[in-house]
């Protein structure tokens, strides 16, 4: 079984829109900047790749991540023909920390957050009247949690159409416990590369509009052939390579499909030394035997970590790499690690190939892990 992907709108630093988005990964232009959020002399780490709609550097408003969302949300509905009326069709968001940084905002500063507002129900009801809306807090898995959600749901009955949606604004507590926690200091994400450090925190909202095979009037951007999803417990950060073994196995599975099929993987590629070791062996093993393998590519690199939107927002640049041909390369991507040998990873600059099926990886702490597969209808 297939499910219809008819509209997508996204927001990240270096776009407003899914194809400005793809065309300035194919430029490969350095995007992460100076840290505004927050005062930059209290944390190791200087860069962070934020959206840039803050008054002032030093200045944060509350209700971000909301505002992103029903932004996507309202694009990709007009992309799929629904216009603004969804009550009729449920909103499933993905998301790491919800609308904390409001809370953080309020102790700090203050500022006016109502309590109601810290649940994205609340603004999807009064702007698109959605009645039925569900928040999955999957850390950096959530997005595409919410599409193995939506799959289910359209499996069951339950709708024709549903929106798919993940949305995260940089926390000041996030942004901490990372420079804390990680050993070496990160000066830009750079996956997969022997310079890896460590990840940085992106911003941004991505949506998606799913809808049962033939049943949407806007044309099909690209078909969701299966998402797998577990979660192993294995560790609160530090990934298990059998967990995400089984996940992109089960994904093959539901979408039927083998590994040689698979034309382009949207890697997860956090910049982590743990993540990128982990997930290049898992690959190697799981594409063995499979030919010389599939192209792969990592955003965070431009977007840095958007966190719970970061899966979806790959999964709509692989539908754009399937209907451009083109592949945008790793940025900064110059020695790639040992553990990646014989890995088809893209550097220097965009690849062309003939994609049909693209795999998109999202693995988040504590063992939580999707993986989806989509295919290309031109």
């Amino acid at each position: 079984m297939t499910w219809d992907i008819t509209g997508m709108a996204a927001v990240a630093n270096i776009g407003t829109a899914p194809e400005e988005i793809f065309a300035a990964l194919c430029a490969g232009k350095e995007s992460r900047a100076p840290l505004k959020a927050f005062d930059p002399t209290k944390y190791r780490a200087a860069y962070a790749y934020e959206i840039d709609d803050r008054p002032k550097a030093g200045v944060d408003l509350p209700g971000r991540a909301t505002r992103w969302l029903t932004t996507v949300v309202r694009q990709a509905a007009a992309d799929a023909g629904l216009g603004e009326d969804l009550v009729q069709v449920p909103v499933l968001v993905g998301t790491t920390m919800r609308e904390q940084r409001s809370l953080e905002l309020w102790w700090r500063d203050s500022a006016q957050v109502a309590v109601d507002d810290l649940h994205f129900g609340t603004a999807l009801k009064a702007e698109f009247g959605a009645c039925t809306t569900y928040t999955f807090a999957n850390a950096c898995s959530a997005s595409l949690y919410a599409l193995g959600m939506a799959t289910d749901m359209i499996d069951l009955g339950l709708a024709d159409t549903v929106i798919v949606a993940g949305t995260d604004a940089a926390t000041e507590s996030g942004f901490g416990t990372l420079d804390r926690v990680q050993n070496d200091l990160p000066d830009a994400l750079r996956p997969f590369d022997a310079t890896h450090k460590g990840m940085l925190m992106g911003e941004g909202a991505a949506a998606v509009v799913v809808q049962r095979t033939g049943t949407g009037t806007a044309p099909v951007r690209a078909r969701v052939r299966g998402v797998s999803m577990n979660c192993d417990g294995h560790h609160a950060t530090a990934p298990d390579p059998e967990g995400i073994t089984r996940a992109v196995r089960d994904a093959y599975a539901r979408a039927e499909v083998r590994a040689a099929d698979i034309d382009l993987v949207m890697l997860h590629g956090s910049g982590t030394p743990l993540n990128d070791v982990t997930e290049s062996r898992v690959l190697r093993h799981v594409f063995a035997g499979a030919g010389s393998g599939p192209r792969m590519t990592a955003i965070k690199a431009m977007t840095g970590h958007t966190l719970g939107g970061s899966g979806l927002l790959s999964l709509m640049m692989a539908v754009l790499a399937m209907e451009n041909g083109t592949i945008p390369p790793i940025l900064g991507l110059a020695d790639p690690i040992p553990e990646a040998a014989g890995l088809c990873l893209v550097q220097g600059r965009p690849t062309t190939a003939d994609l049909r099926l693209a795999q998109v990886d999202a693995f988040g702490f504590g063992g939580i892990n999707a993986v989806a597969i989509v295919e290309a209808t031109r």
